[in-house]
């Protein structure tokens, strides 16, 4: 999800995985990793995938291979394909509001598992770094695509419908935003309150009474 946070994989979770697939996420988390730790000593901009690359102990090359970009790393996760799963996974006449409540609120479970600090720094990054929040919002494309798949299947609609499109990236950016307003507000806010309210918003429109 554009940009929640890469899940935690336990030691079960990977034992249920060939050989290879443990591989590639083990050399993922010290990607990251390594990048977060480089970026609190230094900073973002003084950070290069040359550094992160030594740190990871890999080569530039399989930095690049997992991550297109510097930004790839702070932005990408692994929870669009979870959320259009469990999405595919709920019962066919559970109300489309209460599926989305579910398969959120799950991803969201997910996100709290990671490192706090972590978590924060991410965030941070995503409203202070143009470039990070330039790259944000241009994936937000290839997880809107995803998601009008999974939305098509369940309503029997278009995935390429005018009122699909319209209402899958209204439902991501209501999401992105979540984030953007979390870090913004120095962290006060619980995001479960902002995921429900974020929510209510997509459902019913802007409140008619004022706060």
């Amino acid at each position: 999800m554009t940009r929640m946070t890469a899940a935690r994989t336990s030691s079960a979770d990977l034992s249920q995985l060939g050989l290879r697939e443990r591989k590639k996420i083990r050399t993922r988390t010290a990607i990251r990793t390594a990048t977060y730790a480089l970026i609190r000593e230094q900073g973002y901009d003084a950070t290069t995938v040359e550094q992160i690359a030594e740190r990871a102990e890999v080569s530039p090359s399989t930095v690049f291979r997992y991550f297109p970009t510097k930004e790839d790393i702070v932005v990408t996760d692994e929870f669009d394909p979870i959320l259009v799963e469990e999405i595919r996974k709920r019962p066919a006449d559970e109300p489309w509001m209460d599926t989305l409540r579910y398969v959120t609120t799950t991803a969201l479970g997910l996100s709290l598992q990671e490192d706090p600090e972590v978590l924060r720094l991410r965030s941070h990054l995503m409203v202070q770094v143009p470039a990070v929040r330039s790259r944000m919002l241009e994936s937000m494309s290839v997880t809107g695509r995803m998601f009008s798949e999974a939305i098509a299947e369940r309503t029997g609609r278009d995935p390429e419908g005018f009122e699909v499109r319209v209402f899958t990236m209204s439902l991501i950016g209501g999401l992105a935003e979540i984030t953007q307003y979390w870090a913004e507000h120095d962290f006060r806010d619980d995001l479960h309150d902002l995921l429900h309210r974020a929510l209510d918003v997509i459902e019913h429109g802007l409140p008619t009474e004022k706060p």
